[in-house]
């Protein structure tokens, strides 16, 4: 009799797949909680904890289904602490004839199991997970001969082949994009709506990894987890952004304000990557939403909300399987600093970094702005190799698995890639910042400051940045502005402003 044992990794908890619509006796699922997974970098413990309570509890639901499950907790005595290790000691144990496994999201794990079924004595099979709007390769096909892969021609091809919000072959409005109506700063006398957050009791989780030598970062309360971890309260925390969020996400997308940790955010990025909701429901959620609300919900709300879903995730994706593994050794600028120590404590006089990290160290997020043009912006001007930078956006958000998280870090944050995913470096002086925010006016630091004791580490660093990359950026349209003051300013100040960003990247620690 055929005997098939299928592996179910702890970002493929999709209850919809397939695979799991009929229950059959000759079939066993096996999920594992494995040093090989929480060892690879420093997470943060949030992330750990909510992973492993996240599949404990996928688990549970597959056997209230009658599917059988084989669990391996972290601490298991026959817990090998690897994949390879644990399903070829199954397939001997309990004499399947046959392996499945569904394509990882991560190049690394992808090598390690086709490593593994070459190894195997037994057949084996790939399947998809069935949750993206697009295949591996779509993009790479998409943009097939091009050299630069422009986001906004993908996203209007995938609206197109999807029909979301659109009327016939053109945009439901006329128009495609409404980035522009997405950049307000939040008033000051608007308060956010109040997140919702859950108050799941992760105790047992936390202990057992706490018993361990594994190596984490950030802070946990395992008896007031505030992260869904069941698909239940992910789609109750998807409800909620359509529902109080979605009227406000468009305009203040961009906004930061201290201790707003969520704003309009929807925070559904780890379910999503966990595969606990689907992008295709996210977006028939929302635009429903919007439908049922169109007098109440300007279109820009909706549209700003749809390209990050559709559009930019599922570009993401495909930028990272088309160009993976060199992706990831690629460092354009040949950047050789160490992130500064205060990115693991908050620890810095700087209000807007000070936030970002704090809020990234307690609750293992941030938003994409501040992770762009707070975190992101300053290692870039300092000069951080990628490496360093790519590990901790890895660590310590929630929602960071490498496919999404290399691409928006090493390209779109960074560079690194020399231009494959952005036309221009993200970098800003404290203009921006202070434009979209209301972290400047209580700084230690002050916004109009170039040089002096209290200038802005943003202003001084933005054009040495500009100053040391002359070679590599001056021919770049987009910025070509930049070097045009550069190169009117007088001698002196340029001196002045070199003079101040060295003695800043030298006392990076103690900004």
């Amino acid at each position: 009799m055929k005997k098939t044992l299928r592996l179910i990794l702890g970002d493929q908890l999709n209850s919809q797949h397939s695979w799991f619509q009929t229950a059959d006796d000759t079939v066993t699922y096996v999920m594992m909680e494995i040093r090989s997974e929480t060892d690879y970098t420093s997470h943060h413990i949030q992330k750990v904890v909510g992973i492993f309570a996240a599949m404990r509890a996928f688990a549970t639901e597959l056997q209230s289904k009658n599917h059988r499950v084989i669990y391996l907790n972290l601490s298991d005595d026959d817990n090998l602490q690897s994949f390879d290790k644990n399903i070829t000691h199954l397939v001997s144990q309990h004499r399947f004839t046959h392996f499945e496994y569904q394509f990882p999201d991560e190049y690394r794990v992808d090598i390690i199991l086709k490593q593994l079924c070459e190894s195997l004595s037994i057949t084996s099979n790939s399947v998809d997970t069935e949750h993206f709007f697009t295949t591996r390769n779509e993009l790479g096909d998409f943009f097939k001969g091009k050299k630069t892969f422009l986001m906004e021609s993908f996203y209007r091809a995938m609206r197109k082949k999807h029909h979301v919000l659109m009327e016939d072959d053109q945009p439901l409005t006329g128009q495609w994009n409404y980035d522009s109506d997405n950049r307000k700063k939040l008033p000051k006398e608007h308060k956010p709506v109040a997140p919702l957050v859950f108050d799941n009791d992760v105790s047992a989780v936390y202990d057992e990894i706490s018993k361990t030598n594994i190596k984490t970062i950030g802070y946990i309360n395992p008896q007031n987890f505030v992260w869904p971890v069941n698909r239940a309260q992910s789609l109750a925390l998807l409800d909620f952004f359509a529902i109080k969020c979605l009227p406000f996400f468009g305009s203040y997308q961009d906004a930061m304000s201290p201790n707003e940790w969520s704003l309009y955010h929807s925070r559904i990025s780890f379910s999503m990557n966990l595969k606990l909701l689907s992008p295709k429901e996210v977006i028939y959620r929302v635009t429903t939403e919007w439908k049922s609300r169109v007098h109440e919900i300007e279109f820009h709300q909706v549209e700003g909300f749809v390209r990050q879903i559709i559009g930019w995730r599922e570009y993401m994706r495909g930028i990272y399987w088309n160009k993976m593994p060199e992706y990831a050794k690629l460092n354009f600028f040949d950047h050789q600093e160490k992130l500064p120590e205060w990115f693991w404590t908050g620890k810095t006089k700087m209000n807007c970094l000070k936030d970002a990290i704090h809020q990234s160290l307690h609750y293992g997020y941030a938003h994409h702005i501040q992770r762009l043009m707070v975190t992101g912006n300053f290692a870039l001007l300092a000069g951080v190799h990628p490496d360093e930078v790519d590990a901790w956006y890895l660590g310590i958000y929630m929602d960071a698995f490498e496919w999404v998280e290399i691409t928006n870090t090493r390209g779109m944050s960074q560079f690194a890639d020399g231009g494959i995913l952005g036309t221009k470096p993200y970098v800003s002086s404290a203009t921006y910042i202070d434009k979209m925010s209301h972290y400047c006016g209580s700084c230690f630091y002050k916004k109009g400051l170039k040089t002096g004791e209290k200038a802005c580490p943003f202003n001084s660093l933005y054009w040495d940045f500009y100053d040391r990359n002359e070679a590599k950026l001056s021919s770049n349209p987009r910025i070509g502005m930049m070097y045009n003051i550069w190169r009117k300013m007088k001698t002196e100040d340029k001196i002045s402003l070199l003079n101040q960003a060295d003695y800043y990247l030298k006392n990076i620690n103690e900004l």
